[in-house]
């Protein structure tokens, strides 16, 4: 098993970090973020080198002009080619957002907080791709990379869900990995020779770097472990809880990054209220299954089992879990597995996440 890349966590903006290995089909990038409430534009690329002037074979720039609105394109020899706009941005000013990036062989899918959003075909080879940036008015929280998984998605079955697994090792911290030479960090973000503006869209005056991430609304430190600088944060260790700031909202979503221990037999992700458990996520691995429940006054509802089991024992995962209005919409491994309508209202209600069983987190962003 080839072992995924160590997280960026919190890098300045403008960011410019190497993608270890390069890109191949099944592989998927997660960027956890926010929106700077004041925002023009911002960017991010996945491109064929880190010097000005290279070839990117994505650029997904949403853009403020206006109503919100997302342009794609590639850059090739210096020339932009057509772009492709979609009208309606889940981007949102002031909004934390997680940017799912899956390869396939045809194209790249981009997922948004949980849901589909687009695809977009490659124009430039992926093979080629070895660096990420990200400009303009955004803080990032953390950049994930996931190598392929075992692919299939095999059906299912089920047993009594119990919660308080022994608590496991935590994932051993790895070096971090420093910004590559050629984009240094520096104050503002003026175009680069040979790198031109979007067509239509003059070069913009120099967006200052942020100071780092500050903890935001919806972006806690890691429990026990506050970043040091310098340094990235240690990994979470499990079992695992968080509060959620302000509880839950629609459009919030929680991106939760580990490996699955090779003789696993479950593990759970919780969404805690007061007065029980609002959502309960039970991969079951002797069984093949997902068991989906809550529990209100410490009794079980009835449980779920539908759909596919995208976890294996020994492999990577990201599981992304958005609120939406009125249901959970639960992705994995960039695949929309289930869909678990509300049993607990207000969403506010809903306060603390818990993660424990047979897994090592390498990142949670709740």
């Amino acid at each position: 098993m080839s072992f995924n890349q160590t997280p960026f966590y919190n890098p300045p903006i403008p960011f410019t970090g190497s993608i270890q290995g390069g890109l191949q089909e099944g592989k998927s990038i997660s960027i956890t973020g926010r929106v700077v409430p004041g925002v023009d534009r911002f960017h991010v690329n996945l491109q064929c080198g880190s010097m000005a002037g290279t070839d990117i074979a994505l650029h997904i720039n949403p853009r403020y002009d206006g109503n919100p609105y997302v342009v794609t394109n590639t850059l090739q020899q210096g020339s932009w080619g057509t772009e492709e706009r979609k009208p309606s941005s889940p981007f949102h000013r002031g909004a934390t957002f997680t940017l799912l990036i899956v390869v396939t062989r045809d194209f790249y899918q981009l997922n948004v907080n949980g849901c589909h959003f687009m695809d977009y075909r490659h124009r430039v080879s992926f093979q080629r791709v070895d660096t990420i940036t990200v400009a303009g008015q955004v803080e990032i929280s953390n950049i994930v990379f996931q190598n392929p998984t075992t692919p299939g998605f095999p059906s299912c079955p089920s047993v009594p869900p119990q919660f308080g697994f022994p608590a496991q090792n935590a994932f051993p911290p790895q070096p971090s990995f420093p910004t590559h030479p050629g984009f240094p960090g520096h104050p503002g973000f003026p175009a680069q020779p040979g790198f031109p503006a979007q067509p239509g869209f003059p070069a913009q005056p120099g967006f200052p770097a942020q100071p780092g991430f500050p903890a935001q609304p919806g972006f806690p430190a890691h429990p026990g472990f506050p970043a040091q600088p310098g340094f990235p944060p240690a990994p979470p260790v499990v079992p695992y809880h968080s509060p959620i700031s302000g509880g839950l909202q629609r459009g919030r979503t929680i991106t939760i990054q580990g490996n699955v221990h090779p003789n696993a037999k479950r593990f759970c992700v919780n969404l805690c209220h007061p007065g029980g458990t609002a959502l309960h996520y039970n991969p079951r691995f002797d069984d093949n299954v997902v068991v989906r429940n809550t529990k209100l006054r410490d009794q079980w509802g009835s449980e779920e089992r539908g759909g596919g089991m995208p976890f294996h024992r020994g492999q990577p995962f990201t599981l992304v879990i958005s609120c939406q209005q009125h249901s959970f919409t639960i992705v994995a491994n960039g695949m929309q597995m289930h869909d678990y309508k509300h049993r607990v209202t207000p969403l506010h209600k809903i306060t603390s996440l818990e993660i424990d069983g047979d897994i090592s987190l390498t990142s949670v962003s709740v």
